[in-house]
């Protein structure tokens, strides 16, 4: 209603060029990651620039803006949509993240190799984060007898949680639950359950902490196709706050301790 009108006022060009609810779609996913609308209005910008160019020079304008002529003319997505995936791996969790642009879902892998015990942490995480994934491997050598692991397995194996997309750091407490999960289901071999992602601070006392960024996390699991949510119980004040349109098949699981979050997501069988 605003920005097209106004691109199309300041080069010149009438109101002849159409973008769908489809092509807008597109070009804000695939080309823009920020919390304004400044990158989108130079999307918008070089769209119609690309249109002038052609009433200019006498060429026919080409109207049908689907994807292969709005990547003809933005050039290659900048920006991939990070949609779930039905998990099929042991060790895999999925979580919820807040950035400066957004929410966004985060995958978090863990595996395990013969060895000593000891814990290896990659993906260009902060110290908070690291910290958390220690806490997650203590709780289940605490808790091994509750879950029938044995022993054993920590004393004779290297465990390597990652976080993909090392190029963007990454940090703070939020993922406590999600590695916990992820541990859990390598060590004692269980999947997680499916269309299921996770935030929330854990503690070395067994307790789930609140975090903040819901409305974006919430917004992120929506838009990747999550079904379920485990989160926090302090942090349902704040489910409240948000509307129900964005919460349309999502179902949000409270916890107050670690042992509920693994009753949750890991799967009997």
């Amino acid at each position: 209603k605003h920005l097209l009108p106004k691109a199309l006022k300041e080069h010149g060009v009438d109101s002849s060029i159409r973008l769908d609810h489809k092509s807008l779609e597109m070009i804000i996913e695939s080309y823009t990651r920020e919390s304004g609308v400044r990158g989108l209005e130079k999307m918008l910008a070089k769209i119609v620039r690309s249109q002038a160019v052609c009433l200019a020079m006498g060429k026919k304008i080409n109207n049908k803006f689907d994807s292969a002529h709005i990547s003809q003319i933005l050039g290659l997505i900048k920006y991939n949509k990070e949609m779930y995936e039905n998990n099929q791996f042991f060790g895999v969790s999925i979580g919820l993240a807040w950035t400066p642009v957004g929410g966004d879902i985060l995958f978090i892998e863990s595996s395990m190799s013969s060895g000593k015990g000891k814990l290896t942490i990659t993906g260009n995480l902060g110290k908070v984060m690291r910290e958390s994934a220690i806490l997650a491997l203590e709780y289940l050598k605490f808790k091994s007898t509750k879950y029938s692991i044995d022993k054993a397995i920590f004393d004779q194996n290297d465990f390597h949680i990652h976080v993909p997309e090392g190029a963007i750091p990454k940090d703070g407490p939020s993922a406590g639950i999600t590695m916990l999960s992820a541990l859990a289901s390598l060590i004692t071999h269980k999947k997680i359950r499916k269309s299921l992602a996770l935030t929330g601070e854990i503690t070395l006392r067994g307790k789930v902490l609140p975090v903040g960024g819901i409305k974006e996390k919430i917004l992120a699991a929506h838009r990747a196709g999550i079904k379920h949510v485990v989160l926090s119980k302090d942090n349902e004040k704040d489910i409240r706050e948000i509307k129900d349109v964005y919460m349309r098949g999502l179902r949000f699981h409270y916890v107050s301790k670690m042992e509920e979050v693994l009753d949750i997501v890991l799967l009997k069988h």
